[in-house]
């Protein structure tokens, strides 16, 4: 049976040379290969393609036959791994906590234990006639997190 670490070790030099990351990595029954890489710049099909010919050309079909998926993580999924929350700094954000609760905004800051959001409500400050915006800002750990997206906008 193939492994995950031997899928790892034959992408690991393209990996550093494109400065690319695995989002995730999964060998299931039948030596069914999925794949998920990203970059900073992100994974084009030629990158797909590429990465497909590397594992294909050094794996032997006589052996143990495979079938194999690479692709990109997709916009609508779910972050995964710390550096799509890097890749995505300073976009729009849904963030979704263990608790229900729902944050969305601007993705500030990462750190290896938690984000910072900034996001903006309307809300009536005391002595005031109008609603005013305001700006606030929120630190979550990740342990806290259960799901993030990125916001799509076609502004």
């Amino acid at each position: 049976m193939i492994t995950t670490t031997q899928i790892l070790e034959l992408i690991e030099e393209k990996l550093q040379e494109k400065n690319f990351f695995v989002v995730h990595l999964e060998v299931k029954p039948g030596n069914n290969i999925l794949l998920e890489i990203d970059g900073p710049e992100g994974f084009t099909i030629k990158d797909c393609v590429d990465f497909s010919r590397q594992i294909e050309h050094n794996l032997d079909r006589e052996a143990e036959d495979f079938e194999l998926h690479v692709s990109s993580p997709g916009l609508d999924k779910p972050f995964r791994v710390i550096e799509q929350y890097q890749k995505y700094k300073g976009k729009e954000v849904r963030v979704v906590q263990n608790n229900g609760d729902v944050v969305e905004g601007k993705l500030e800051d990462v750190t290896e234990n938690d984000i910072r959001l900034t996001y903006t409500i309307t809300q009536k400050i005391e002595g005031k006639k109008k609603k005013e915006k305001i700006v606030k800002e929120e630190t979550i750990p990740f342990t806290n997190i259960k799901e993030t997206t990125i916001i799509i906008s076609f502004k």
